[in-house]
């Protein structure tokens, strides 16, 4: 699976995208509720459950085909959702929520557990909208978002004006050295046409004339889009976003690797990321699923080859600022080698920039709770400095003081537990974008891991 960012400056364009999160999340939210109730139905009737489970699952449409049927129907009834998406998208919907709410619900795994009842996931969780994979026996049949353009293409397009003149395929691309640029890609990419040119289908009629047609999205040989047909009901043409690749040679390998055969291109999956610098706060990508094996470098297979060689066994136990590689002989003979171990520190820079990033870190935080506490007041009491300074006013007969930001403790009941829940909280539009950048930092840390 290769990541594919996209370009969604377009207002019009991303205004579709965000509508057709509201359509999809809006499916989901319908079928997490169905698929509550049915599980509520299910466990209440004992009799019908130790009678025949199976039967009765089926009754209440607890299984794929049940859960996609629900789904129909709720588009069916809708009179937006056809504007906005089509039956294969909601069939997969359907599908992933039975397979990770109510199939894990109702049959264990190997030890025997069971995951909780369906629940209804709130907005900012729906990140995902699956896809339909393409048809590997039937020509141009890819029903949801598909891959258009060609990877030569989009170096021709984007080309950078220091690449050599003899660089004109992708594979040579690749082989240039680390550093060296590729594509020269402006800020906002625009938005490929479609093909409208005539092209010829090898036949020829009565008369000897060759046979042409209309061109096709199929046709695309340009820079790599993806495009998405619409809902049955819209009449707002294609949706095509741009793709954007990386412009250094150093990830060139893996994108040829990816993206050069387009027969092995099986299946895109449409995903949203929090970007607090994206407009409308939301970066998209298209995750591609490639029916061929993982990228490996070159470095990285010679390193294997020359570790196999070895025949040594080895270990790494990971502490908390540093690890630990031990190795020893397959054979476990002291005399067929000795035991190597290595310890990996951190060195003063990066102990260095660690720390600087935990500073920032507690700085943003303590930002957060006075941000919290100035736009919730009543929620919280005067801390002990504030209590005092507000008693020795009054003794001395000086008017009260308004306390902006309260440092006292929140406002609870005898058992600890506060008045008003933490998620009812009036918050700032500061106070959003600042814990945003702070989810992306972690999300960060957490993908470079």
């Amino acid at each position: 699976m290769i990541r594919l960012p996209l370009d969604v400056h377009d207002p019009c364009a991303r205004h579709r995208v965000e509508q057709m999160y509201w359509a999809m999340r809006s499916v989901k939210r319908a079928l997490q509720r169905d698929a509550r109730d049915a599980v509520e139905a299910y466990w209440a009737g004992d009799v019908r459950r130790e009678t025949d489970a199976k039967a009765w699952r089926l009754e209440l449409g607890l299984s794929r085909e049940g859960m996609e049927r629900r789904a129909y129907r709720h588009m069916e009834k809708s009179k937006h959702l056809g504007h906005h998406v089509t039956k294969a998208l909601v069939m997969h919907q359907a599908d992933e929520v039975f397979e990770t709410s109510v199939s894990r619900h109702l049959f264990p795994d190997a030890s025997g557990r069971r995951h909780g009842r369906p629940k209804v996931g709130r907005w900012w969780e729906y990140t995902h909208i699956p896809g339909r994979a393409r048809s590997h026996t039937t020509a141009r049949k890819w029903e949801t978002f598909r891959l258009h353009g060609t990877l030569a293409g989009h170096v021709a397009a984007y080309r950078h004006r220091g690449l050599g003149r003899s660089v004109t395929t992708p594979e040579q691309a690749a082989a240039l050295p680390p550093g060296a640029k590729v594509l020269e890609q402006p800020r906002h990419l625009p938005t490929p046409a479609r093909p409208s040119r005539r092209v010829p289908t090898g036949e020829a009629t009565a008369k000897g004339k060759p046979k042409t047609r209309a061109a096709t999205w199929w046709d695309h040989t340009g820079p790599l889009a993806v495009v998405f047909t619409g809902g049955t009901d819209s009449s707002r043409g294609d949706l095509v976003l741009p793709v954007r690749l990386p412009s250094g040679s150093g990830r060139w390998p893996r994108l040829v690797h990816f993206l050069d055969n387009p027969e092995t291109w099986h299946k895109i999956d449409l995903v949203r990321r929090r970007d607090a610098s994206a407009p409308g706060g939301w970066a998209y990508e298209a995750h591609l699923m490639v029916l061929a094996g993982g990228y490996t470098s070159s470095a990285t297979r010679a390193r294997r080859a020359a570790a196999a060689v070895l025949e040594r066994v080895g270990g790494v136990d990971g502490n908390v600022s540093n690890l630990s590689v031990v190795s020893f002989p397959a054979t476990f003979d002291p005399s067929h080698g000795d035991v190597e171990a290595t310890r990996v520190d951190l060195s003063d820079d990066e102990l260095a920039a660690l720390a600087n990033s935990r500073q920032k870190e507690r700085g943003r935080n303590r930002a957060l709770d006075r941000s919290r506490r100035a736009s919730n007041p009543t929620q919280y009491g005067p801390s002990k400095r504030q209590q005092t300074r507000a008693e020795r006013r009054a003794a001395a007969d000086l008017p009260a003081r308004t306390v902006q930001v309260p440092r006292g403790a929140r406002t609870a009941n005898k058992a600890g537990v506060p008045q008003q829940a933490y998620r009812r909280d009036t918050l700032s539009a500061g106070y959003r974008l600042m814990g945003l950048a702070g989810l992306e930092r972690l999300g960060a840390v957490a993908a470079s891991r």
